[in-house]
């Protein structure tokens, strides 16, 4: 399977790191190929390493303007030409989605991944890696978006939020057929 992540860039401590390394792990030793934003730094590179060391393959989607911060060595790198095409080849690319912790470009990555699925222009699962609590505040601002009539469906079918790497890779694998 072609699993997307949408992540950080930027360096972080063990609190993030740790998650995300074992989720790149599972995924390396489960055959799947991680599609992801390209970059060779920060918690991106972490997860990239993880699959690439675990046999998993890497499938790139860098954007010009980073593009001198691409991983060299991934199976397959593709420059976009700006961050809109980037996240419309990502969506492309994969066959489900995993929001990891990140800042403002993975929000926007997330946001519009969600709205896509809300209007029915993809049915791929996405999964909220929620790593120490960091989407908690997210996830309230949802439900009161599901509660107060701001989504034409139930959140469960829009997102769903995962503790850990084993129930967000569970999750995928049970949405794709695969277990």
């Amino acid at each position: 399977m072609n699993i997307c992540a949408f992540l950080s860039a930027a360096d972080l401590d063990d609190r993030y790191t740790v998650p995300a390394r074992e989720f790149a792990e599972l995924l390396g030793r489960g055959g799947h190929t991680l599609v992801w934003g390209g970059s060779e730094s920060g918690l991106m590179k972490v997860v990239a390493d993880g699959v690439q060391e675990s046999g998993g393959r890497l499938v790139g989607v860098s954007v010009d303007f980073l593009a001198a911060k691409a991983r060299t060595n991934a199976d397959e790198m593709v420059i976009a030409k700006d961050l809109a095409e980037r996240k419309a080849l990502l969506l492309e690319k994969s066959d489900a989605i995993v929001i990891m912790v990140g800042g403002t470009g993975t929000l926007d990555e997330a946001t519009e991944i969600l709205e896509l699925k809300k209007h029915g222009k993809h049915t791929k699962p996405v999964v909220l890696l929620n790593t120490a609590g960091f989407y908690d505040g997210l996830r309230q601002q949802f439900q009161r978006m599901e509660d107060e009539g701001f989504l034409p469906l139930p959140l469960t079918e829009l997102v769903f939020f995962a503790k850990d790497a084993v129930g967000a890779l569970a999750y995928l694998e049970e949405s794709a057929g695969l277990l």
